[in-house]
């Protein structure tokens, strides 16, 4: 006995360790975020899942906050509480210095469920505005057995306290960033096509400087769709002028010896994965849970 007692420093080093270990073990992953709406269980169908994504995407470029929406089986051995907050942790929904986003999670088997609240929309989606619309709008319907009807009246509930709240206005690509990502990859591909292609049988016809005058025209037009912006597409129109025709000088043809294009290598967005992610918002807590 005297021994053992001798030794309580390790005895207690190694039960903190193996409750440190069963605490680690204990947290359930994190999806990773694809989508507005991730549904872990299978109970929505493929239309429901596409339906309420419009919806929420819609309302993200009206309104600029960002809502997303997860089902999972449970969240156990954790609470709920515990488990959205790491999950907005993670996915960082809504805007960075705005933290205009939101989460309504539901743990299938557990019966229960949370919406967790950014810091910018506290005012608004106060804890006992989101407790509302869990027991009086998301559980009755969730009793009947219709997740569908109650994530959809709940997250129209949302957009309504939330459409109320003074926000920043959205960015022109609303989104979560890969929108103006795709324009920007597209302006890119597009201005290489003009370049080193079209601008190499242009300057065959036409010579250098007119040649370098059509591209930037029509560099010009496309980004003024793809940018939605007149200052960028001048600026645009200028530099393809510029390039087209120091590569018209340096003599390159698209398609032969220091230039080759096609041939499938380098495909564009390949590497993308997912359509989705979140702004860099913050999270504190605020929000409310129920169960059915």
């Amino acid at each position: 006995m005297a021994s053992l007692l001798g030794r309580w420093p390790v005895w207690l080093s190694s039960l903190l360790l193996l409750l440190a270990t069963g605490l680690a073990v204990a947290e359930l992953p994190i999806p990773p975020l694809t989508a507005r709406v991730s549904d872990l269980t299978g109970t929505l169908s493929s239309e429901e899942k596409a339906t309420l994504e419009a919806r929420l995407e819609a309302f993200e470029r009206e309104k600029g906050a960002q809502i997303g929406v997860l089902i999972v089986a449970t969240v156990k051995p954790e609470t709920i509480e515990h488990y959205a907050l790491r999950v907005v942790e993670t996915w960082q929904l809504g805007r960075q210095g705005v933290d205009d986003g939101a989460l309504l999670l539901v743990a299938k088997d557990d019966r229960r469920m949370r919406i967790e609240v950014g810091y910018g929309l506290e005012g608004a989606l106060n804890d006992a505005t989101t407790k509302r619309i869990i027991s009086e709008t998301i559980i009755p319907r969730f009793k009947q057995g219709d997740f569908y009807g109650g994530l959809d009246a709940g997250i129209e509930a949302m957009f309504t306290v939330v459409a109320g709240e003074p926000l920043p206005a959205p960015d022109a690509q609303a989104g979560g960033g890969p929108a103006a990502d795709d324009s920007f990859e597209n302006l890119l591909f597009a201005g290489f096509v003009l370049i080193f292609v079209v601008g190499g049988l242009l300057r065959a016809v036409f010579g250098r400087f007119l040649a370098a005058g059509m591209v930037a025209l029509a560099a010009s037009v496309i980004a003024s769709f793809l940018l939605s912006s007149l200052l960028a597409a001048a600026i645009v129109g200028v530099v393809a002028f510029f390039v087209s025709l120091v590569v018209g000088i340096a003599g390159v043809r698209g398609g032969s010896g220091g230039v080759s294009w096609g041939g499938g290598s380098g495909r564009r967005g390949g590497g993308r994965s997912g359509g989705f992610s979140g702004g860099g918002g913050g999270f504190g807590g605020g929000g409310a849970s129920g169960g059915w």
